[in-house]
């Protein structure tokens, strides 16, 4: 298309939440060549009838269509950026309405006239590939601004890491479990395979080699279930990395727990415009359908725009509304999450109050049983802990009400408690698994997450329907339904009596959680 000028009639308007400040310690290469191609998601906001009224009540879930006439992008809102990208030469790649997204494609020249911005081209230490980067704040034609809620992509810096850990070399008496054997140790369901359940995963890296999977099952006496990759954004399947050690983590604990539900693997690439499209694309699969989505990347909470955290958010949502339990690794640095200035953060997906937050343990046991199970910290060997705390950007959801969340300390505000259930992380204590051609022990909570995806599948198969947001339910079920963890702390927090900033509620009880739980 032709370049486009832009109006001098129609100002811009900062967005809102958009404010990106310079990569750290970065060095600057240049600015990005104005012919190579951008693409940028724009996210709109929901249909004004659907913001202005209660529509969906929690618990209550919507089927595909019933949630696109309801909470799909208002058809006046796509005609206007359209227009606007018509306007400034762009192309339309895809329009999403029940995801309320558009994607645009165009040059760099072009976005950056769009959009009010300069790109220009970093490197990081000791790495090779160069990062798209801006700072400052995006600007939008008034008749946008009011409409559009986020573009992302435009900074190709990556914002999120995977949260698993490898046990250290000289650990002393290291011990592991197959994910069944935890799956045992917890009381999961027997008579239930996951049968009829998709679990989708979202990967922002690494991949997963087939013969590996076909080996690790058959170790086990399993057959493979089958497992799909599915691209997001150019992302794709592409083992060889430090990655694939979370990849195969995902896929080996959920498919040896839930064997006979399928798996959906969602590869995007690290960047905030392909996590909250490998997000969208997952829970609006009306192929697949997947009933639970399993997430063990993130970053802390103050490491993101306002704008992508609440694009986010707000997918999370809907995934809630169309009956997909969202389960998140809560992180493995602690209160801290990796902070190097003392200051306490919550990472984030796992802090959105419409995701299943999952904290870590470290679990010992004998004879089948549990024998003990405090919080997971092992910072001391640099080891990582639980990740933990209060959230400083989402308020006290009305499920948490009661459970003692204490006030974000330096804040003081009354922020949403993470992170709402645990299971075993310590690497010490961690999964045997394997990757890229190796047994191996990991640990860290992005194995909880799988592992609580997998229960969900089981107890949705059970239910005969999917049990949806369980968030609600499980705190008004309260400490019977778990193993309360009163030992250990992650920094700052310390365990106890109920619900705490370092295990939530507790590792399941799976048995109480069975007849507790009821379908949405």
């Amino acid at each position: 298309m032709a370049k486009k000028t832009k109006p001098a009639a129609i100002p811009a308007i900062p967005l809102a939440g958009s404010e990106r400040k310079p990569i750290a310690g970065a060095r600057l290469v240049g600015p990005v060549p104005k012919h190579e191609t951008i693409s940028a998601t724009l996210v709109m906001r929901r249909p004004i009838a659907s913001a202005s009224s209660p529509v969906w009540l929690e618990g209550e879930v919507l089927s595909r269509a019933a949630f696109a006439a309801m909470h799909g992008a208002d058809a006046e809102d796509i005609a206007a950026v359209e227009a606007f990208a018509h306007e400034y030469g762009l192309t339309l790649v895809a329009t999403t309405p029940a995801a309320r997204s558009i994607t645009l494609s165009g040059s760099a020249a072009q976005m950056q006239m769009a959009f009010g911005v300069e790109l220009k081209h970093y490197k990081q230490p000791r790495k090779t590939e160069l990062i798209r980067c801006r700072s400052g704040t995006l600007s939008l034609p008034q008749d946008l601004h009011a409409r559009v809620v986020a573009v992302l992509g435009l900074d190709s810096r990556p914002v999120a890491k995977p949260h698993f850990r490898r046990v250290r070399a000289n650990a002393s008496k290291p011990t592991s479990f197959t994910p069944p054997q935890l799956a045992q140790l917890y009381g999961f369901p027997g008579g239930v395979n996951g049968a009829g359940q998709t679990i989708a995963i979202i990967e922002l890296g690494g991949g997963y080699q087939t013969a590996d999977l076909n080996a690790y099952f058959s170790a086990l006496g399993l057959a493979s279930p089958a497992v799909a990759a599915v691209a997001v954004d150019g992302g794709k399947n592409q083992p060889g990395s430090d990655a694939d050690g979370e990849v195969m983590l995902d896929i080996e604990v959920a498919g040896s727990i839930a064997n006979g539900a399928k798996i959906a693997v969602y590869f995007a690439p690290n960047t905030d415009q392909g996590f909250h499209d490998a997000i969208t694309t997952a829970i609006h699969d009306a192929v697949r359908k997947p009933s639970v989505l399993s997430i063990s990347w993130g970053g802390p909470e103050n490491s993101w725009t306002a704008q992508a955290r609440d694009a986010m958010n707000a997918a999370l949502q809907d995934a809630a509304m169309l009956g997909v339990t969202v389960t998140v690794a809560a992180g493995d640095n602690g209160s801290g999450d990796g902070a190097t200035d003392g200051s306490l953060n919550v990472d984030f997906p796992a802090s959105s109050p419409y995701a299943l937050a999952c904290g870590g343990t470290t679990l010992k046991a004998a004879a089948g049983k549990i024998t003990s199970e405090t919080v997971w910290n092992e910072t001391k060997f640099n080891e990582g802990a639980t990740g933990g705390g209060v959230s400083q950007y989402f308020a006290l959801p009305a499920y948490q009400n009661k459970a003692g969340v204490p006030a974000q300390p330096t804040t003081k505000f009354a922020g949403r408690g993470v992170p709402d259930v645990a299971g075993d992380a310590d690497p010490t204590t961690g999964y045997a698994v394997r990757v890229d051609g190796k047994d191996q022990v990991i640990g860290g909570t992005s194995a909880v997450a799988p592992l609580w995806a997998a229960l969900v599948a089981l107890l949705n198969q059970q239910a005969g329907k999917p049990l949806g947001f369980i968030n609600p339910q499980l705190y008004a079920l309260g400490e019977s339904a778990f193993n309360d963890i009163i030992k250990g702390n992650n920094g700052k927090y310390k365990a106890g009596k109920g619900w705490d900033a370092c295990t939530g509620l507790g590792s399941p009880k799976a048995a109480v959680l069975k007849s507790g739980l009821k379908a949405g």
